[in-house]
């Protein structure tokens, strides 16, 4: 567990595989969602209350949670590290349990604050300017997830939008590929 943990946050990714990642995983989901839009958008549609994908999330999140807090140097706080592990046990079995409603959105919000922490410290005082590509990522990212952790159905209304438009479904899908690529470019030449 301590492996994970200092891979991600101590010292941390390197810049170059986070771009790597990130820019990949952009340009490989929209451009598929550009490719197969029969496919994505009733996937799209039924996503806020796919309970079938929302639990395994829920509990990946909370195990990644459970890894940070296990870790990490708690200070004069170590006294309660156990008690504090079993609550985070117990809220993910009551999140699964009781939180039906908009389980999935609120996993995928819970994901994206999580994740938004090691792309930040992979390019935290790096020296190529471009690396402000993965900054505003990483912020929107984690904005975006504070949203849908708490007000779960602006994804729904958010998918609704764009789909209604074929228009705005394609430019949506076509600038997170282009983003994906510049990040990938970047990472790939510079980083």
């Amino acid at each position: 567990m301590q492996a994970i943990y200092n891979m991600l946050y101590e010292p941390g990714l390197p810049l170059s595989l986070v771009g790597i990642l990130v820019g990949a995983w952009l340009v490989l989901t929209h451009g598929f969602a550009l490719i197969k839009p029969d496919l994505v958008k009733p996937f799209l549609t039924a996503y806020p209350r796919n309970e079938k994908i929302g639990v395994p999330l829920v509990i990946f999140c909370f195990a990644w949670g459970f890894l940070i807090w296990s870790c990490m140097d708690l200070g004069e706080f170590f006294k309660i590290e156990r008690p504090v592990q079993i609550v985070i046990i117990g809220v993910c079995v009551g999140v699964i349990i009781y939180v039906k409603e908009f389980v999935a959105v609120r996993a995928l919000g819970f994901l994206m604050i999580l994740a938004a922490a090691p792309i930040l410290d992979s390019a935290f005082l790096q020296e190529p300017q471009s690396r402000l590509l993965l900054v505003a990522f990483s912020y929107a990212i984690a904005v975006k997830g504070m949203f849908w952790v708490g007000m779960p159905y602006l994804m729904r209304d958010q998918i609704r939008w764009v789909l209604a438009e074929p228009a705005r479904y394609k430019i949506g899908a076509a600038a997170g590929a282009i983003y994906g690529a510049a990040i990938l470019v970047c990472a790939i030449l510079w980083w």
